[in-house]
């Protein structure tokens, strides 16, 4: 007898069959670039250059004489708490990937009537349409955290030992130093924090997906554009001829770039003071200082709005994929 549980973990585990190339290949492909450019190209500089030189408080610096200890300490302070960083690109690849999968996820069923054999087998439109919000909302980033900390290792591997054969030997600092094991959690403690932020944006293309007959991505694009370049208009006509504003940056910022800019993680440090956040830091990224004044975003009322507004869209695509179906 198959539980609720089990029908899910079927499901989320055809959307990775159907979708390996997106969400695991893409990703891997963008690493594997990142590992050989990075990677490649500091080998190439260190067997190009044998006298290799670096910049301390803006002077020349031969590796070969070694570094003073707190230079050193703040080098490797530097590479404990900042080597994910490298795989930033990763990160911009993720949104494009959840953007489009879930603009397509319920149109593509419609569009070559799969739907028909889907809804033949024992399972509800709310676990299909729930396990395509956890295969966006979950699957997608682990899988991309998963692989950008492997180019990040690899990568920080090739940065030490190169740095250790031109005279700069970091390894043990850096393998002393608890950042260099917690930065990888500091990067999974974003992950809740993405979900409630990407959740307008899941909401919103799932419900498209579910409704639109066809360009898909007309609806999904066009129409948040459209309702904000009529409105600007509006807003011009009235502040010309009647001297008011409706707060067209508002909506602008706070509906359609939240509706269609979600899914980008970082997103949410467009709510914070980032020169003041920048001044903060000291040598290499503060994982507890970022974490605690991205999750300060939650302290708003209008992030909780946009995340209930998304759980709405999502209920109100699983209404729509049993309408459109039944006609």
């Amino acid at each position: 007898m198959t539980t609720p549980m089990s029908t899910m973990k079927w499901l989320i585990r055809r959307e990775l069959w159907e979708h390996k190339g997106a969400f695991f290949w893409a990703p891997l492909a963008v690493a594997a670039v990142l590992v050989l450019l990075f990677g490649g190209g500091f080998l190439y500089a260190i067997i190009a250059n044998p006298s290799f030189h670096m910049q301390v408080s803006g002077e020349q610096v031969m590796t070969v004489n070694g570094l003073p200890p707190a230079v050193l300490a703040k080098l490797a302070t530097a590479a404990a708490s900042s080597y994910l960083v490298i795989t930033a690109p990763l990160f911009f690849v993720l949104p494009v990937v959840v953007f489009f999968y879930c603009m397509a996820a319920l149109y593509d069923d419609r569009r070559d009537r799969s739907i028909l054999f889907w809804k033949s087998l024992p399972m509800s439109d709310t676990q299909t349409v729930l396990s395509k919000v956890a295969t966006a909302l979950l699957v997608a980033p682990l899988a991309t955290i998963a692989i950008g900390i492997g180019a990040s290792l690899i990568l920080l591997v090739i940065g030490l030992l190169g740095g250790a054969i031109k005279g700069i030997n970091l390894i043990a600092p850096v393998l002393a130093n608890v950042d260099f094991y917690l930065a990888p959690v500091y990067l999974i403690s974003f992950l809740p924090l993405y979900i409630l932020w990407a959740l307008p944006t899941v909401g919103w293309l799932l419900l498209v997906s579910s409704w639109a007959k066809s360009r898909v991505f007309l609806w999904a694009v066009g129409a948040p554009l459209v309702a904000l370049a009529i409105l600007a208009w509006f807003d011009f006509l009235a502040g010309r001829f009647a001297g008011v504003s409706m707060n067209v940056k508002w909506f602008g910022e706070e509906i359609v770039a939240r509706v269609l800019l979600g899914v980008f993680p970082g997103i949410w440090f467009g709510e914070v003071n980032g020169e003041a956040l920048a001044q903060q830091q000291q040598a290499g990224l503060d994982g507890p200082l970022l974490l605690g004044t991205s999750y300060a975003t939650l302290l708003t009322p209008g992030a909780w709005i946009a995340a209930a507004a998304g759980c709405a869209m999502i209920y109100g695509a699983i209404r729509l994929r049993r309408w459109r179906d039944e006609g």
